[in-house]
């Protein structure tokens, strides 16, 4: 589970409590509310129903007794003013009623009360069964809104300690939330972190087999992934550098070991020296000193290139001529192979450094006729194709597998069967390739162990403008003219 995924479950978890926390809070504030009401609207029908059943008994006792006023609240009232008094009294009952029951029982207390009224005529007179009848209803609307009142308090009572539950349990919920979310945070995301940077400090500082532990979120275990695999990388180039230096030791001491011995034989030795041991001697000696001069200038140029100080002085060349010095400078020599040199009819332009693309063209004709067997074929062919300048040579050697491919152009990398047949430090087809790439081209390779290898340059083809009689052609080339190499 990623990072992101387990925070967003975290916070929506902590969020749903809040939400659940704030609905419940809503849906108990409504009916606290709802409860307050009917308590509210019970006391103001008890009040009302008292008022009118006091405003019947005083208009009783005013036409009973002849009087003209009764003291009624502050004051003292008429009897028409008690009858006007009665009808909005019940109207407001009526609208404040919350069952039909109860509204039905006060249209009967109205129909009683008007009834009444319409009997009192005479002083003196009796009270009249629709009196005692409205007074009864009154006393049923009473008990009707006080029991209402007492359902209301209970249920705002039940409603009041539902919350406290409710609001205990969620403050408990959110609380237990926040300390497991803490805790799994802690365990999850921040002990990994803690690892990994312990880890970066202890490679830091010198514990170059320290590794961090993949373990947390997705996004930790790929960067503790990504850290062993910076950390494998650097301790692979510092195994690749001290093999670097030793190689670079054993491949200087066999030379130098040749030329002490040559030396050693030519002041010292017991033999007459003659002309042929002379001649020898001095052939020995300008081998060695040609391959520690190979060996240098590769180690300068891997040196500069990596500075990106490498100069390049290019101009338009014919590809065939490049290709025909190097093929004649080896069939000069007796290199025990067969080179066959493959040229068009016509002249292939290419702009380029001379001297550098010389030594390409060196590097990839050495390394076929190192590593194939004496006596078998190395073809060196130039043309066109798809408008740029081809340069191949092929070889019957020993092969190249699909593995060491991968290898085969970085510095310091040599096939474990290249190893064996010829010595060097593995510098050349790296330096070959970023003078080719410098030059904007680039080298491909077709191999099959056992069968030969193919090694292709590409190189942008150059063009010369039609111009005048008399005026220097110029040549036009994407390649740049004369610079440096970054």
């Amino acid at each position: 589970m990623s990072l992101r995924a387990w925070l967003a479950a975290a916070i929506g978890l902590l969020a749903f409590l809040t939400l659940a926390a704030a609905i419940s809070l809503v849906v108990l504030t409504s009916v606290l509310d709802r409860s307050t009401k009917t308590l509210r609207d019970s006391v103001e029908g008890v009040r009302l129903a008292e008022e009118v059943e006091v405003g019947l008994l005083s208009h009783v006792r005013l036409v009973r007794e002849g009087l003209t006023t009764v003291p009624m609240g502050t004051g003292r009232a008429t009897r028409q003013e008690l009858e006007a008094s009665l009808r909005p009294q019940l109207d407001e009952l009526r609208s404040i009623a919350a069952t039909d029951t109860e509204r039905a029982l006060l249209e009967q207390v109205a129909r009683d009360i008007d009834v009444y009224l319409a009997r009192q005529g005479a002083r003196g007179a009796r009270q009249t069964p629709s009196l005692d009848a409205a007074l009864n209803g009154l006393e049923q609307v009473i008990e009707i809104n006080v029991a209402e009142a007492r359902d209301a308090r209970d249920q705002a009572v039940r409603t009041n300690r539902l919350a406290d539950i409710v609001g205990f349990a969620l403050g408990a919920l959110l609380l237990l939330g926040a300390v497991v979310v803490s805790v799994l945070l802690r365990r999850i995301a921040l002990q990994p972190l803690r690892d990994i940077s312990e880890a970066m400090r202890r490679f830091g500082s010198g514990r170059k087999r320290t590794r961090a532990p993949v373990a947390g979120p997705t996004e930790l275990r790929d960067m503790a992934r990504t850290f062993n695999e910076m950390a494998n990388s650097l301790a692979h180039q510092q195994d690749q550098q001290l093999a670097f230096l030793a190689g670079v030791a054993h491949e200087l001491r066999n030379p130098l070991s040749a030329l002490k011995l040559s030396t050693a034989l030519t002041g010292r030795g017991r033999a007459p020296l003659t002309p042929e041991r002379m001649e020898r001697t001095l052939a020995l000696v300008g081998r060695q000193v040609e391959r520690l001069d190979r060996m240098v200038g590769d180690l300068l140029d891997s040196t500069r290139i990596e500075a990106g100080k490498l100069e390049l002085r290019p101009e338009v060349r014919d590809a065939r001529e490049l290709a025909g010095e190097v093929v004649e400078l080896y069939r000069s020599g007796d290199s025990g192979h067969v080179l066959q040199l493959s040229l068009p009819d016509t002249p292939v332009l290419v702009r380029a450094d001379a001297a550098r693309l010389e030594q390409v063209l060196h590097n990839l004709v050495s390394n076929a006729l190192k590593y194939s067997p004496a006596g078998s074929r190395v073809d060196v062919a130039v043309r066109r194709e798809d408008g740029e300048v081809l340069l191949c040579v092929t070889d019957q050697g020993i092969g190249i597998s699909e593995e060491e491919k991968r290898l085969l152009f970085a510095p310091f990398q040599r096939a474990g069967n290249a190893r064996q047949r010829a010595p060097g430090v593995g510098l050349g087809l790296s330096v070959a390739r970023r003078i080719v790439e410098a030059h904007g081209g680039r080298i491909e390779v077709d191999s099959k162990p056992g069968v030969g290898s193919v090694f292709r340059v590409r190189l942008p083809l150059a063009s010369v403008e039609v111009r005048p009689p008399g005026e220097a052609p110029g040549p036009s080339s994407p390649v740049p003219p004369s610079g440096t190499l970054h």
